[in-house]
């Protein structure tokens, strides 16, 4: 295949897929290199951009999804009679934010925390798509590990996880407590707020952008 039909290939393979992909996994399906793939990409989502298409390439950690882009979200809402999500509530996203910056970990973890037992929200975050497991820890019970996935990184229009905000040095500089640690109420409610904090910024950025993501993000080969 010339160049021109393998980048069509890839274009087409993201179209039809409709779930973010692995750079492996096409380059093992077209036989060849990785970073020929990446290079597409690159191709591809710079063309998309130049002509100022309504459909985006996403990179998602090591992943890539065509998606809407986030200005024309309304127009498909209203045209497919879309609704939005209810958002998530605050104990949602202290989860969220305990996990993404400190993956992976177990519920046990999540809950020393916040103070609180987290079983129903793991559970939701898990239903909708923003946490997984990933395996167990090799302690007495083997209790299950948690982490961020891609869609939440589409979600929180992120690239990788290395685009979190940063963590201010008073919460940097202190120990990560371990599974097995206690730790007191008043360490617990400085975590939750810095937290809080952040999460409250990153929303309302989202908000602002109109962002599709916060409506788990329109696709427009599968809607």
């Amino acid at each position: 295949m010339t160049n021109d039909e393998l980048r069509a290939a890839i274009e087409a393979i993201l179209f039809a897929s409709g779930e973010p992909l692995e750079v492996t996994r096409i380059a093992e399906a077209l036989e060849i290199d990785v970073e020929m793939v990446q290079a597409f990409m690159f191709e591809i989502g710079a063309a998309l951009d130049n002509r100022g298409s309504g459909i985006c390439l996403l990179k998602l950690g090591n992943k890539y999804q065509l998606c809407s882009r986030v200005e024309y979200a309304q127009q498909i809402r209203d045209v497919l009679d879309l609704k939005k999500n209810i958002p998530l509530s605050n104990a949602a996203l202290e989860v969220l934010a305990v996990v993404a910056y400190n993956q992976p970990v177990t519920k046990a973890y999540v809950e020393q925390v916040r103070g609180v037992d987290c079983s129903g929200v793991v559970n939701t975050l898990c239903q909708k798509g923003l946490l997984e497991e990933r395996g167990r820890l090799e302690l007495p019970g083997r209790p299950l590990l948690y982490g961020t996935t891609p869609n939440f990184l589409r979600c929180f229009c992120l690239t990788t996880l290395a685009d979190l905000p940063e963590l201010p040095e008073k919460i940097e500089d202190r120990d990560i407590p371990d599974p097995e640690d206690e730790i007191d109420s008043s360490q617990g409610e400085q975590i939750r707020s810095f937290f809080q904090s952040e999460i409250d910024e990153a929303v309302a950025k989202k908000e602002d952008r109109e962002s599709p993501s916060a409506d788990e993000a329109i696709r427009n080969e599968d809607e």
